[in-house]
């Protein structure tokens, strides 16, 4: 019935799709095999994709050739870039999206993909021969052969579903539970845990009164994720969110089911995550908080059901019932479906490589929420990653690994296996030491090269980015070249309150100028407007982010150059640490489980001080 694969995917969420989708378009024969197929791609919980350093990372993901950003641009609803008045690096691209859509376009873009085969079934064991996974097992019986195996569980593995004293297994509401792969792999020597996550109620937008909430639109520029060039929905066709908040009442409602929580009365032993706690949660860490503010969001363009952002919750449904309708705005609410917390496995992450291969078996390789991590974006990536290198695994090629001075990949991927979580991980931009030259702009420029090399990346991506390369350079030397006389921008200067020019200089000079842009040079000077007029406004912007902020990025790339040392001195997989005395016993033991594979890894991991680094340097002879 099944032929022998190269890469079998077992799950269909965002990790599971970029894994199935890297590996197939790399060359590999490949089997997705999910338990129910009118789920793939399910946005679980909010209907939106990115956000602040998410953003960066769905721009990496499509860099590389991955199909999340062209998904998302394909199905938003609304875009926005988050922290505008903020540097470059702070830019974070956000949309909302259509769920229906966004699956629907996930699975026609996989079911195009040529060597991608489909299945549903349950997983309920990996194949192990030698120490090594060589295939699967599912709930039918089948026995079905790969070279490697890539499990992108999500929250299925022993899922519990909570919604005050109730409690039913679950992966999803109205899904059940998958079993056998935490047993098998725990017998086999690999340690796992329980992880915590919750969802909002969905409520009927028909029921609102927007009139007492807050619009939020979108964007008059939108720029999407995908750096490829197709049609995406025009600015004035985006559906509208609106803000609405908490208040004393509502707060004081809710404590009233405290004593029927599953949170508060101990029947959840999972961590959940710290920067999306539930609504009880908030209301019980910050007791002084008189308001916590609510985003209403819709699920698509045509649909009235709503996502409630912010109001994330496991207490029982009356009591979300009630307190929802104290709300502004949802006076007269009506429920599609109660919030609810769902717990489930996950194994921590120090027992991967960098490449996501686990270090008990080979060709076996983890991505998402079974590593750890909270959010669609995160699993998406390291969906990709797995993917690629399950793919070179099978093909016997080298590993590809992202350091973390390439991608916000890179920074997720070594935190993960360096420091290990014990509650969810959310990327943000204050994880990544580099972040000046991690942004979202120059994702293409950064890696779209690197993956062409590899296979992955297209023609017709490695062709834009030479374009916007030569074309950033053409313009960053008439910037250099051009001369701006005083007449021409003192004007402008002049309504900035800046100081006047008294003789001609470099356009290239005057974007040095904190509040002056080049956008705005283009509309008050004829001359550059003129000579910048043929390029794309994308080019120009990278121009100006290169001139405006040249001495950051350069003394980054300086300290990446310095830590790159360390992470050219590999330590053998047979090094001997309990031979190095002078360490500290906290840093023998990390040593020993972790196994760092550079002396870069070995400094950042948890507990370890530079000292222990400095006395295994000397002891390796350096």
């Amino acid at each position: 019935m099944f032929s022998d694969y190269d890469v079998i995917v077992v799950g269909a969420g965002h990790a599971g799709c970029e894994a199935a989708a890297a590996a197939a378009n790399l060359g590999s024969k490949v089997l997705l095999v999910t338990m129910n197929l009118q789920t793939l791609a399910q946005m679980s919980c909010n209907p939106a994709m990115g956000g602040i350093a998410k953003g960066q990372i769905v721009r990496e993901i499509d860099a590389m050739g991955g199909y999340s950003g062209i998904v998302t641009d394909k199905s938003m609803i609304q875009f926005r870039m988050l922290n505008r008045s903020k540097g470059p690096a702070m830019w974070s691209p956000r949309a909302q999206n259509d769920r229906m859509l966004f699956a629907a376009t996930w699975r026609q873009m996989l079911e195009a993909t040529p060597n991608v085969d489909f299945y549903q079934d349950m997983v309920r064991s990996i194949l192990i021969k030698n120490n090594s996974a060589c295939g699967v097992i599912t709930g039918l019986g089948h026995e079905i052969r790969s070279k490697a195996v890539v499990v992108t569980s999500g929250t299925f593995l022993n899922g519990i579903i909570h919604i005050g004293e109730k409690q039913f297994g679950g992966g999803r509401v109205a899904e059940k539970a998958a079993t056998g792969i935490t047993e098998q792999l725990v017998e086999y020597g690999f340690e796992s845990d329980r992880l915590k996550t919750g969802t909002p109620p969905r409520v009927d937008s028909r029921s609102l009164d927007y009139s007492k909430m807050e619009e939020q639109h979108g964007d008059d520029e939108i720029v999407g994720f995908s750096f490829l060039d197709f049609e995406r929905i025009k600015p004035a066709q985006q559906k509208s969110c609106f803000i609405t908040y908490t208040s004393q009442e509502v707060h004081d409602i809710l404590k009233t089911g405290f004593d029927r929580s599953p949170m508060f009365q101990g029947r959840i032993e999972g961590i959940g995550p710290r920067y999306c706690p539930s609504i009880e949660d908030k209301i019980n860490r910050f007791a002084e908080r008189e308001r916590h503010q609510l985003f209403v969001e819709p699920e698509g363009w045509n649909t009235v059901e709503i996502y409630v952002n912010g109001f994330s919750t496991s207490l029982p449904e009356d009591v979300q019932f009630q307190a929802l309708r104290s709300v502004v705005g949802f006076e007269n609410c009506k429920f599609f479906r109660p919030g609810y917390a769902i717990e489930y496995d996950y194994f921590p992450p120090t027992q991967l490589n960098h490449t996501l291969e686990t270090k008990l078996l080979s060709n076996l390789f983890f991505a998402g929420q079974i590593n750890g991590t909270t959010g669609y974006e995160e699993a998406a990536c390291q969906g990709l990653m797995a993917g690629i290198n399950a793919h070179q695994k099978s093909k016997n090629l080298e590993p590809v690994i992202l350091k973390r001075s390439d991608a916000y990949i890179g920074v997720l991927i070594d935190d993960l296996i360096s420091k290990g979580t014990e509650e969810p991980y959310r990327m943000f931009t204050s994880r990544a030491e580099f972040r000046t030259l991690l942004r979202q702009d120059n994702a293409d420029l950064r890696l779209t090269e690197f993956s062409y090399r590899l296979g992955l990346a297209s023609q017709e991506r490695m062709d834009a980015v030479l374009s916007k390369k030569n074309d950033t350079e053409k313009i960053k030397t008439d910037l250099l070249t051009l001369n701006i006389e005083p007449e021409e921008i003192n004007p402008y200067l002049n309504s900035l309150d800046s100081a006047a020019i008294l003789e001609k200089q470099k356009a290239a000079r005057l974007i040095l100028r904190p509040n002056v842009s080049l956008a705005a040079l283009i509309e008050n000077i004829p001359s550059l407007s003129t000579a910048l007029s043929h390029y794309s406004k994308d080019c120009i912007e990278q121009a100006e982010i290169q001139i405006k902020y040249e001495r950051y990025i350069e003394k980054e790339k300086e300290i990446v150059h310095r830590m790159s040392q360390l992470e050219e001195l590999v330590i053998p997989d047979s090094f001997d640490y309990g031979k190095v005395s002078a360490l500290s016993n906290e840093a023998l033991q990390k040593f020993k489980k972790i196994k760092p594979r550079t002396l870069g890894q070995a400094s950042r991991i948890s507990g370890v001080n530079p000292s222990d680094v400095q006395i295994l340097m000397v002891f390796m002879g350096r």
